[in-house]
């Protein structure tokens, strides 16, 4: 039998319960201790202000918001992955700057998607 953490997850209720307030920690972390995090999340707040405001269909909104989003979701995996690296070693390792470079990477991505969707959206709609 393998060990099992004394950290997994519970079942039922209590489980859904846990895992909201770990979100919740998570987040307030992440607002804490994230420059890059709090500088996304006040692009998304004006971003879905600005996307609630348009005269375009319900969908189209959706999905400027939803590419917003998906930034920060993204912004969080590259979070933890750079905090288990600075938590298995601070020594500068090829590996380390790998990993590392690929949740940048990820973020970048996200972005470059996020502002062609914003683009074609706008562009359709206003021209």
């Amino acid at each position: 039998m393998e060990p099992v953490s004394e950290f997994k997850s519970k079942s039922g209720l209590k489980r859904i319960f846990s895992a909201f307030f770990y979100s919740m920690d998570g987040l307030k972390s992440a607002w804490r201790h994230e420059h890059a995090f709090r500088q996304e999340l006040v692009l998304f707040i004006v971003a879905t202000a600005i996307a609630l405001a348009l005269r375009i269909s319900a969908f189209e909104k959706l999905v400027l918001i939803a590419v917003m989003v998906l930034i920060l979701i993204v912004e969080l995996i590259n979070s933890a992955i750079e905090a288990v690296v600075d938590r298995v070693s601070l020594e500068r390792h090829p590996l380390s700057k790998n990993a590392k470079d690929f949740g940048s990477a990820a973020v970048l991505l996200a972005c470059l998607l996020a502002t062609a969707t914003w683009g074609v959206v706008l562009f359709n709609r206003f021209y």
